[in-house]
């Protein structure tokens, strides 16, 4: 059984739950993480999430994971990925409404990866952004070839979602427009068993950069 989150956030189909954590020093930012799959049992305390986040949270970030609609303790219904679009954007406004003028980063894993990135796209507050697993295989994913955001790309050479040759063409693509960094992890699959603490590494590294930047 997972612990309950220690947050309630407002959402169009009642609410979301979500853990917040921030961090013991200066809060040098905040930052999303979105969950994969709930289909596939994604929640935010999915390991790879929780890495991500605590990454995040050691550079200096406020660090918010949520589940989905339908997932945990959250209202509503599983919507395909349309839904939760909105999931993003109500968890996105409780960051901004509740840490004013801080730059958001945005980080996700696998499904969560393609619809936090969708609208982070958009989104003037997400001034960066953090794809892990990013399942190139399984959804579209050019839309990020109009990104102008700093973004990360953290992946297995053996993902199962993603092959490394379409992801790197992707990223080739990306790169023509804004700063793109590729970090891929050898004998490593979509779940990242025996990389995570490389991953969390990986993540604290970059954001830590960006925001010295």
């Amino acid at each position: 059984m997972y612990p309950k989150g220690n947050l309630t956030i407002a959402a169009s189909h009642g609410q979301l739950e979500a853990i917040l954590k921030e961090p013991t020093g200066e809060i040098r930012g905040v930052a999303l993480v979105c969950h994969p799959h709930p289909l596939g049992q994604g929640t935010m305390h999915n390991k790879v999430v929780y890495r991500a986040a605590a990454g995040l949270l050691d550079a200096g970030l406020v660090a918010l994971r949520f589940n989905f609609r339908g997932v945990g303790a959250s209202s509503g219904e599983h919507d395909d990925g349309n839904g939760e679009k909105d999931d993003v954007k109500d968890a996105l406004a409780y960051l901004s409404k509740n840490y004013p003028n801080q730059e958001i980063t945005l980080a996700g894993f696998s499904f969560g990866s393609r619809v936090g990135g969708e609208v982070a796209l958009d989104d003037k507050r997400v001034v960066r952004l953090i794809s892990i697993g990013t399942p190139v295989d399984k959804y579209d994913f050019s839309y990020l070839k109009n990104c102008r955001k700093p973004i990360l790309f953290v992946h297995g050479d053996e993902d199962e979602f993603g092959s490394l040759e379409n992801l790197n063409a992707l990223v080739t693509q990306i790169a023509e427009n804004t700063d793109a960094k590729l970090i891929v992890f050898q004998n490593c699959g979509h779940f990242f068993d025996n990389h995570l603490e490389q991953l969390k590494n990986a993540i604290y590294d970059w954001t830590l950069e960006k925001i010295s930047e």
